[in-house]
């Protein structure tokens, strides 16, 4: 009976169905209520700057991730284990295991978000909207950009790239496509920025988006980049038989042309960032107070009072959204605050931050070597955190470890029941708390961390912008095309600039003693902004450089005569310190460097995707 009560039931239903079809013919067509289709989108301004908006996410969390580029370079050694990163610093990158890669240059995630962007291009192009306030434009303007932005990331990492300036379809006749040569590459990014700037010259943009000096930025960059040693072809062939050996060096740089006009394209691209734009406190024709070179540093990094005014393009972050980026306090405070040391600075890059005079600090200079920490660049002390440096109040369990909230890295003695006893600092693998994330190397991040004593923790977020693309940095360019083009007197006006910023002296040298101040001031004033990584192989110094041994420092405080002390601070009035350099275990890290790892590979997948690719030089089997 059940059973034919269901079967009448559902002939109801059947007919009922076909009783509202038959009454609608369009009833099949309905839209689904989750989704808009392509066509609506294109023909609906809000809808289009929607889906132009999306192409952005395409720039992930910037370089806030947990695992950062520095960690790849001399500027930093990434702590935790099984993360692909020593896959690349020990040179062990293949096609079938690359290693570390970030979503916001990988191969595959940069072509798909091309793609993004050459939807919006194709429908934008003859747009089934009005241009009300310029909007069409505006839109265009930012498609352009990005492609560029996704197109460079693939140029800097990878070498020339198949350029795709159209969405392909179903049913095409082939989905494979060889590279271009490296100089179409550029040529296409450069287009694709030009008419960037034009359509959004005079546009008001809002913060995260794009604009037109951005636009002039980032053309600054890939030219710089263009007119390096790397992608000269003669210069890098007589460095390196890798490159040499290469049959397809058309795809890594410039076989032929005048590299002069290189470096005069890359001035000039600088030079039209400096004309439209002015930075924050790059006015000044003497160095400011040391102190006041500390926070203007602290300013910039942390994009306030002033420092905001430094950004030309960011990836912005809010509490209300609580995404990775605002997380830079946990991955790479320290752990004595309950946080991770994900990329902790190794004594390498300690090491190159000048003295306050402008001189270079030196082991073999007793003073330099008793005191490390004293009167170094303001850089110094807005970038790392060091044993003895004052940070925040630590927890309320941990307080009465350190009631005074100062960094401890090392081992000191102290008093304990009457007999002298060793207390492991609390930011060390040896500390009680969270021993597991100190730091190998004795040092932790503190540039763009926000030093808000609120913000300790796992538990909070910070609103730190990560700098895509800043001032300086087109400042920085201009100073190196200038050298390279022999205007030095120009070169260290405006290098002098930058070290005025934060209370250094000017600098005099002449030759190849101002490319290198100039290569260790990009280095200190760049550091963390992903800067390092690309410098070192476009000048191509790795050697020197990336392929160096990691290493950190060992720190002992033992009590003066007649001193005693149950809970220890820093105090070098109770305490000598004594400072070693150690290699950070070959077990732990053991860097290395061979000139395949100028580029990256490209996947195996995508090689077997599309067969008329060519691999990068060092990686065929």
């Amino acid at each position: 009976m059940n059973k034919l009560k269901n079967i009448t039931y559902l002939v109801l239903v059947g007919l009922s169905v076909w009783t509202m079809t038959s009454c609608n013919d369009d009833f099949v067509n309905t839209d689904p209520l989750g989704e808009v289709s392509e066509g609506a989108v294109w023909s609906d301004a809000a809808l289009a700057e929607a889906a132009v908006t999306d192409i952005y996410a395409g720039l992930g969390n910037g370089g806030f991730d947990e695992q950062m580029l520095a960690s790849l370079t001399d500027e930093a050694i990434f702590t935790h284990p099984g993360r692909g990163i020593t896959t690349i610093t020990e040179a062990r990158s293949n096609p079938a295991d690359i290693g570390w890669v970030n979503g916001t240059l990988s191969w595959g995630n940069m072509y798909s978000r091309i793609r993004a962007c050459n939807v919006a291009i194709q429908n934008l192009t003859e747009p089934q909207f009005s241009n009300d306030n310029g909007i069409v434009d505006r839109l265009m303007g930012e498609a352009k950009f990005m492609r560029a932005y996704y197109s460079h990331q693939l140029l800097r990492y990878y070498g020339a790239f198949p350029i795709v300036d159209r969405p392909y379809e179903l049913g095409e006749e082939t989905y494979e496509i060889a590279r271009n040569t490296w100089e179409e590459c550029v040529n296409f990014i450069v287009q694709d920025l030009d008419d960037a700037a034009t359509l959004l010259d005079g546009k008001s943009m809002a913060s995260g988006r794009t604009n037109r000096v951005a636009a002039l930025a980032l053309k600054s960059r890939v030219l710089l980049y263009a007119a390096s040693d790397l992608h000269d072809i003669p210069t890098a062939s007589a460095q390196s038989s890798v490159i040499s050996g290469y049959a397809n060096q058309e795809y890594l740089g410039y076989t032929s042309g005048d590299r002069t006009q290189r470096w005069q394209r890359a001035k000039d691209a600088a030079k039209a960032v400096l004309d439209s734009d002015d930075g924050n406190m790059l006015n000044l024709s003497a160095p400011v107070s040391h102190e006041e070179g500390i926070q203007n540093y602290m300013n910039n990094s942390l994009s306030k009072n002033g420092g905001e005014n430094e950004l030309i393009f960011a990836r912005y972050f809010i509490n209300a959204k609580q995404e990775n980026g605002g997380r830079q306090g946990l991955f790479n405070g320290p752990n004595g605050y309950n946080n991770w040391a994900g990329n902790t600075p190794i004594q390498h890059f300690v090491d190159d931050y000048e003295m306050m005079d402008g001189t270079s600090f030196d082991w073999n200079n007793p003073e330099h070597a008793s005191a490390p920490y004293e009167n170094r660049d303001a850089r110094f002390y807005a970038s790392i955190l060091y044993d003895g440096s004052q940070w925040k109040p630590r927890s309320t369990a941990n307080q009465p470890r350190d009631p005074l909230g100062q960094i401890q890295t090392g081992q000191y003695e102290i008093i304990s029941g009457g007999q002298t006893v060793i207390h492991f600092g609390l930011d060390t693998r040896n500390s009680p708390i969270e021993d597991w994330n100190g730091s190998y190397t004795g040092y932790y991040m503190r540039k763009f961390i926000d030093p808000d004593p609120n913000i300790v923790d796992q538990n909070t977020w910070q609103e730190i912008p990560w700098p895509v693309l800043r001032y300086t940095e087109a400042v920085l360019n201009y100073v190196e095309a200038c050298i390279e083009l022999g205007e030095e007197d120009e070169a260290r006006n405006w290098l002098n600039k930058i070290r005025y910023r934060v209370g250094m002296p000017a600098i005099n040298d002449t030759g190849d003693a101002l490319m290198e101040r100039y290569r260790n001031e990009r280095r200190i004033e760049m550091a963390y902004e992903e800067q390092r990584y690309h410098d070192c192989r476009r000048w191509m110094i790795p050697d020197e450089t990336l392929g160096r041994k990691a290493n950190g420092i060992n720190i002992v405080g033992t009590l003066k005569p007649g001193e005693s002390l149950s809970i220890y601070r820093y105090d070098p009035s109770i305490y000598n310190y004594s400072y070693e350099v150690m290699q950070i275990d070959p077990g732990k890290e053991n860097r290395t460097w061979l000139d395949k790892m100028y580029f990256l590979p490209i996947h195996r997948d995508e090689m077997n995707r599309n067969q008329l690719l060519v691999q990068n030089p060092g990686y065929t089997e």
